[in-house]
């Protein structure tokens, strides 16, 4: 089994995170963040990751750092599940509908951190969770996962459904990604013999 556990501690969070990559998609969230639990629940269960993630953050200042730092600690949980990346597709991409909305993810477990988001919400908020932190996820995730990330909202008019399509969308490709190919077994898939 390809698993992790990690823990970060600061000054504004306690993150603890367990990934398990072959998993079947069960989750246990606890952010202290009602919808981001629920993008990390659909997360999982699209990804066929087992997660579990607890968070006390200073939610009495805003969602930012909660948000940031979950990120973040799965991101450094995937990338140590990983291992050497021996054998895994390491490409994927998807077009993710949800209603009205349609989202395009594609990524590269490269090692080279780096995100390309495009998606623009309707409204600021969807109930008390700021649209903006959509984006602090994805790039806290990408840049400590080491993946080279594309997400682009195409179309969509509910904020909700927009936010809900990215993170389907990075789930279903993840979950190609880091699929074993046979015809790779034992090998980085890379010229260069590294991720």
């Amino acid at each position: 089994m390809r698993t992790a556990r990690v823990s970060r501690r600061t000054a504004e969070t306690d993150v603890s995170v367990s990934l398990a990559l072959d998993g079947t998609g069960k989750a246990a969230i606890a952010t202290g963040v009602g919808f981001l639990d629920h993008m990390l629940e659909l997360f999982a269960r699209h990804a066929l990751f087992d997660i579990e993630v607890t968070v006390a953050g200073d939610l009495h200042v805003d969602q930012h750092h909660t948000t940031e730092d979950t990120g973040i600690a799965i991101g450094q949980a995937f990338l140590k599940a990983l291992g050497d990346k021996k054998g895994i597709a390491r490409y994927a991409d998807i077009h993710l509908p949800m209603d009205e909305t349609l989202s395009r993810v594609a990524l590269d477990i490269s090692g080279r951190p780096f995100l390309v988001f495009r998606a623009a919400f309707p409204a600021e908020k969807i109930g008390a969770f700021d649209t903006e932190l959509v984006r602090e996820w994805f790039q806290a995730f990408a840049m400590n996962a080491g993946v080279t990330l594309h997400v682009e909202a195409l179309y969509g008019d509910n904020s909700h459904h927009i936010a809900e399509s990215c993170f389907k969308g990075l789930a279903r490709a993840l979950r190609k990604a880091v699929a074993l190919d046979p015809r790779e077994e034992g090998r980085v898939p890379s010229t260069k013999g590294a991720l």
